[in-house]
């Protein structure tokens, strides 16, 4: 039933002006639609579609919020964030997997995970 539709990347944040800042001068998105005073603020990166909204609910997911493909510009991207102010999350536990710097190495896959300001989590992956 839904094969054919194309979901959304929907955020939860405490502040939206304050995460309008980091969404827009660190991670480097453009709005395109809503705004702090709406309630909501819509991105469409790389054709794909971000809702950032306020709600009481902020930051309490402890997986996974935004995963960003990335491919071969996953290290220029992770040093470029990280040069913005961006800290990497680093989870030594996993298993299978060894940690280049901030970037985590299993069966071939590059992954870097970071949080926003609320703490929701995203990953830039290579593959």
């Amino acid at each position: 039933m839904l094969s054919d539709l194309t979901p959304v990347a929907t955020v939860a944040v405490r502040d939206l002006a304050a995460a309008a800042k980091f969404y827009e001068d660190v991670l480097g998105l453009r709005p395109v639609d809503g705004g702090p005073d709406q309630g909501v603020i819509a991105y469409a990166p790389g054709g794909g579609k971000l809702f950032v909204y306020a709600s009481a609910y902020a930051g309490t997911n402890q997986a996974t919020t935004v995963t960003w493909p990335c491919g071969e510009r996953l290290d220029a991207l992770v040093a470029g964030l990280a040069a913005r102010g961006v800290r990497f999350e680093h989870y030594d536990d996993l298993p299978d997997t060894v940690r280049e710097g901030d970037v985590h190495v299993a069966a071939g896959v590059r992954v870097a995970w970071f949080k926003d300001p609320d703490g929701n989590i995203h990953s830039l992956v290579s593959g």
